[in-house]
């Protein structure tokens, strides 16, 4: 039962983490491997378990959601919800040792760009002469891809969504975060559809239930803190934790 409310509390942990700077994967996979899980199985578990979660941050961001540039919020979301479905049918059927590897690396990639992606936006704009602008099809192409690595594996995933809008659209982290958390959803929803089809995240139903029932309670209320923060104190924090997470998947490299 100990073991259990230590998984309620991950839960709230993850909910709260996606809501308010992202990687609550981070807190979930961890201690569902602690708990005895399979890391694969583990994997799956997190993300079914934390899809209420980010479903009842988005509905809290529901009408602060901004379009991604060029880009319909529909358009996006239907292509988070389709490499969603990819990416959780490779974790289905590949090994994670080489993508394992190279995840530091895209990390840190990801926090550059997350903390100079605007001042580099605005420095390439100056070069050229005009400003740095995605077009629709190259953003619908960016995001077909990190929603693949958010259904594979997920980890930060929001992190690198704020910093291919940041270095290619020149967005603010702290303004794209609704949309961050909308895409989040659907990213999570999709996978969690095959994972309950095709995987065995079903074999431990108590541990689910609790982290689920912990993430939508983080969840919650971490879109509600995140709403009242500064923009500024949002930022950092977004940057922060970007940095302490590739420091941690160095380390544990």
């Amino acid at each position: 039962m100990f073991e259990l409310f230590l998984v309620l509390l991950a839960g709230v942990a993850a909910g709260a983490l996606n809501a308010i700077v992202g990687g609550g994967t981070f807190v979930a996979l961890p201690a569902l491997v602690a708990f005895g899980m399979p890391p694969v199985t583990a994997n799956a578990v997190s993300r079914v378990a934390l899809v209420p979660g980010a479903v009842a941050s988005a509905w809290v961001y529901r009408r602060e959601l901004s379009p991604v540039g060029p880009t319909s919020t529909m358009a996006l979301t239907a292509i988070s919800v389709m490499g969603g479905g990819v990416g959780a049918g490779l974790l289905l059927v590949l090994p994670a040792s080489s993508f394992d590897a190279a995840l530091p690396w895209l990390l840190a990639f990801a926090t550059a760009i997350l903390a100079f992606g605007r001042h580099l936006s605005r420095a390439l704009g100056s070069a050229l002469g005009h400003s740095v602008r995605m077009s629709s099809p190259a953003v619908l192409i960016g995001q077909f891809f990190l929603a693949v690595y958010g259904g594979y594996f997920g980890g930060a995933v929001g992190i690198m969504m704020l910093a291919l809008w940041s270095i290619g659209l020149g967005l603010d982290a702290a303004v794209s975060n609704p949309m961050r958390i909308a895409q989040l959803a659907a990213i999570y929803l999709s996978a969690a559809v095959l994972f309950l089809i095709a995987s065995n995240a079903l074999s431990a139903p108590l541990v689910l239930a609790a982290m689920l029932v912990g993430a939508v309670a983080g969840g919650f209320a971490g879109a509600h803190l995140a709403r009242r923060l500064p923009t500024w104190l949002l930022r950092g924090v977004l940057l922060a934790t970007a940095v302490i997470t590739t420091v941690l998947y160095f380390l544990r490299g």
